[in-house]
C-alpha cells in the first residue's frame, strides 16, 4: 500500500481526481487530491497566489498525513510540486510528473511554454483584463484538454474549470538539493493536445530511460483511462 497525494494543473480542482483516487483505492492505496490556491472550492483571491504559496499549501497536506507520499502533478502541477519538494523532502517517497512541466532550475513554466515550436493551448486562452488571471475557453477546452475522454466527464469537467492565476506560471522555479535528490518519474502522453508530446520528451531528454513511462493518452488520463492511470502509479 502507499499513499499518493494529487496535486491538479491549471484551471483543474481535486475534482479532477474523481476517477482516480477510487482506481487508486481499489488496489489498497490511500489517495488524497487537494486544491491549490485559488482553485476548485479555494476563495484564495488571485491577486495573492504565489508560487510559494503552492509549496507551502502541499507540504502542509504532505505534513498532515501519517506517512511519506508518492507526490503526483498534473500538468502545470509538476512545477507545484518541485517546488514543495525543497520545503517537505521527509514526507514524501517520490515525485510523479504526469504529462506535466518539468523544467530546470531558475527556468518559469511561462518561458518554457513560449519556446515550444507548437502552441496548442494559445489559441484558447483568455487573458482577463486586469492581467492577473488566464481562462481557457469553453468551446475550446475539450479538443485541448479532453479530446479522450467519456462526454460525461467533459460535461462534469467543463463548468469547474477556474481562472488561472498567471504569476506562479511566470516565477522561476529553484531547485534545491533536498528536490533534486528526491526520486521521480515522467509520465508521458503521446496524445497531448496541451503539453505537445515533443516538449515533453524534450523536458526528459536527460532523465533515465527506465524513469519515463510513454502512454498513448489526452492530456487528462484521470479521466480517459484512470484505471491505465491507477496501474502506472502502482508500480512506482
Amino acid at each position: 500500500m502507499a499513499r499518493f497525494l494529487l496535486v491538479h494543473g491549471s484551471c483543474h480542482g481535486a475534482w479532477c481526481w474523481r476517477d482516480l483516487v477510487p482506481a487508486l483505492a481499489a488496489r489498497g492505496h490511500v489517495a488524497e487530491a487537494i486544491d491549490l490556491p485559488a482553485h476548485g472550492a479555494d476563495r484564495t483571491p488571485p491577486e495573492e497566489v504565489t508560487l510559494d504559496l503552492y509549496a507551502e499549501r502541499i507540504a502542509a497536506a504532505l505534513a498532515a498525513g501519517p506517512e511519506p507520499a508518492i507526490l503526483v502533478g498534473h500538468s502545470a502541477g509538476g512545477i507545484a510540486i518541485t517546488a514543495a519538494a525543497d520545503r517537505a523532502p521527509g514526507h514524501i517517497r517520490s515525485l510523479v510528473h504526469l504529462c506535466a512541466y518539468a523544467v530546470g532550475s531558475g527556468e518559469s513554466l511561462a518561458c518554457v511554454r513560449r519556446r515550444a515550436r507548437r502552441q496548442p493551448l494559445l489559441p484558447a486562452i483568455r487573458r482577463s483584463p486586469d492581467g492577473l488571471t488566464f481562462t481557457v475557453d469553453p468551446d475550446l477546452a475539450p479538443g485541448i484538454f479532453y479530446h479522450d475522454c467519456p462526454e460525461e466527464a467533459v460535461a462534469y469537467a467543463l463548468p469547474r474549470l477556474t481562472p488561472e492565476p498567471i504569476a506562479p506560471q511566470e516565477t522561476p522555479l529553484l531547485i534545491g538539493a533536498a528536490a533534486a535528490s528526491l526520486p521521480r518519474r515522467y509520465i508521458l502522453c503521446t496524445d497531448d493536445r496541451t503539453i505537445p508530446p515533443e516538449e515533453q520528451e524534450a523536458m526528459v531528454r536527460d532523465w533515465p530511460a527506465e524513469t519515463v513511462t510513454r502512454i498513448r493518452s489526452d492530456h487528462s488520463p484521470f479521466f480517459s483511462q484512470p484505471e491505465c492511470l491507477a496501474a502506472l502509479l502502482s508500480a512506482t
